[in-house]
């Protein structure tokens, strides 16, 4: 698809979606795929890497009960189409049928207002910020600061996607994001601090990110980390800042309601649609359809309109995440979690922006209320383990809470606890929202996410830890 015109003629996608259900199926999709994409990297103060580069291609998949064939190419001639579809057909079965279909184009949900696309903006203005933000960590931190990171991406996938029960599709994608990550040292001790931030936009996301800021607050969380005391352990109160973002709600929650882990019985909330897993306080959305989150589209990977999905409310678990193979499954239609890494990978259910609602709290009031106990501002890794609900996390960033007030900060904090258990012992929710962004990873793909919370007041969570009782899982990487 270029400027809204599909790269593939429709009647050479009829032709290859016949070929591919002609041995039998249920349903074949095809998805073409012509992305390009910038990467910038700066270490030591010098730009290493300027990279830009296309990759086009074309993913045809067949699905037979439970079963899925799939294959993709580069050769997106009808021969090269037809060929990828002949061999996807062999692994079909049921009675052979000729497919008749007029491929009817479907209209998106949302718009994306993209005003700065980013193969309008000359290299060296990029560069330009990548250099910004590299200069900037140094001067905030002086001599403490040892090594400063910086890299910048963006990437413009546009998509075709058509299947055998006559829907259609053209998308497009643009997505930029900055990530800076500072280390400092002094006296033996090494911190390091990160920030990240990207959207579903182009190089606009600098007129709402300064680079320059980005940079500073990275710079700014190493050097502190420095004077930070030991975090202490045992059980207490944990309020989780708004700023933290949702990693723990993506990691620890989300993940366990993807409909092929439940399928699986990998997940901890299998069978448990109108059970009470949470505190009334607590309702969890997914929803792909926001403007400007990193994890946001008009449409999943199989076609799917985007939707917004409620799947805990009031604590009450109400849906699962699912694509077309496990909703058949399930007897019921996708609610466009479908999600690939590119036309190479087969959709699987994914999540887009995942967040806990806002609430009716006030979030300096709940800082308020904890006598003794830990302030949440920064998530860093960590773990969990979908089939029980197991989590450890890092702390990147926390502060000890005394008679209600903030106090020193800590380090070597980690939070160790089961993702239901804790959203049950959620005690009040503030009426603030904080997003973080992150690429998570499954099944050996990675797709663009955000995630979300307000500020929050568990009652109890396991601060301490170490790498050895980590439980066995996949965090997504930033």
């Amino acid at each position: 698809m270029f400027g809204g015109v599909s790269i593939i003629d429709k009647q050479i996608l009829k032709d290859v979606l016949a070929a591919a259900m002609s041995e039998g199926g249920d349903f074949a999709d095809i998805f073409i795929e012509n992305k390009k994409g910038t990467g910038i990297s700066c270490e030591g103060g010098n730009i290493e890497r300027v990279h830009t580069g296309t990759d086009i291609g074309a993913g045809i998949r067949v699905i037979s009960g439970e079963s899925t064939s799939y294959a993709y190419t580069n050769d997106l001639t009808l021969e090269g189409l037809t060929k990828a579809a002949e061999i996807v057909s062999h692994a079909a079965v049921g009675t052979k049928k000729e497919l008749n279909i007029d491929l009817t184009k479907l209209q998106p949900v949302v718009d994306f207002d993209i005003k700065m696309r980013p193969e309008d903006i000359k290299t060296e203005e990029k560069v330009a910020a990548v250099n910004a933000a590299d200069r900037a960590a140094r001067e905030a931190g002086g001599d403490a600061i040892k090594q400063v990171m910086v890299g910048y991406g963006d990437v413009v996938q546009q998509v075709t996607i058509a299947n055998s029960e006559g829907d259609y599709v053209e998308d497009e994608r643009i997505r930029t994001r900055l990530l800076v990550q500072a280390v400092a040292a002094e006296n033996n001790i090494i911190q390091t601090g990160m920030e990240v931030v990207g959207s579903h936009s182009g190089f606009e996301l600098f007129k709402k990110f300064i680079p320059e800021d980005v940079a500073q607050s990275a710079a700014d969380r190493a050097c502190q980390m420095l004077k930070a005391k030991p975090a202490p352990s045992g059980r207490m109160p944990v309020v989780m800042a708004a700023e933290a973002g949702g990693t723990m709600v993506h990691e620890a929650c989300g993940h366990g309601m993807e409909a092929d882990l439940v399928q699986k019985g990998l997940s901890v909330y299998a069978g448990k649609i109108g059970d009470k897993v949470a505190s009334d306080k607590i309702t969890v959305i997914d929803d792909a359809t926001m403007q400007d989150r990193y994890g946001s589209y008009s449409f999943d990977d199989e076609g799917v309109p985007s939707k917004t999905v409620t799947l805990i409310e009031n604590g009450v678990l109400k849906d699962y995440m699912y694509d077309r193979l496990t909703s058949t499954a399930d007897g019921r239609k996708s609610n466009g979690h479908g999600r690939r890494e590119s036309y190479q990978d087969k959709p699987i259910p994914r999540m887009g922006n995942t967040y806990i609602a806002p609430g009716k709290d006030d979030p300096e009031t709940i800082i308020k209320g904890v006598n003794k106990g830990l302030l949440v501002k920064k998530m860093g890794g960590g773990q969990v383990n979908t089939t029980t609900g197991d989590f450890v996390f890092d702390v990147a960033e926390g502060y000890l809470i005394e008679n209600g007030e903030i106090g020193p900060m800590v380090r070597g904090a980690t939070l160790t606890g089961n993702g239901p258990e804790v959203l049950a012992n959620v005690e009040m929710v503030g009426s603030d929202l904080g997003f973080t962004i992150g690429t998570c990873g499954k099944e050996g793909q990675g797709v663009p996410v955000s995630d979300a919370q307000p500020t929050m007041a568990i009652k109890e969570i396991i601060v301490g830890g170490t790498e050895q009782n980590r439980p066995n899982g996949k965090i997504r990487r930033l």
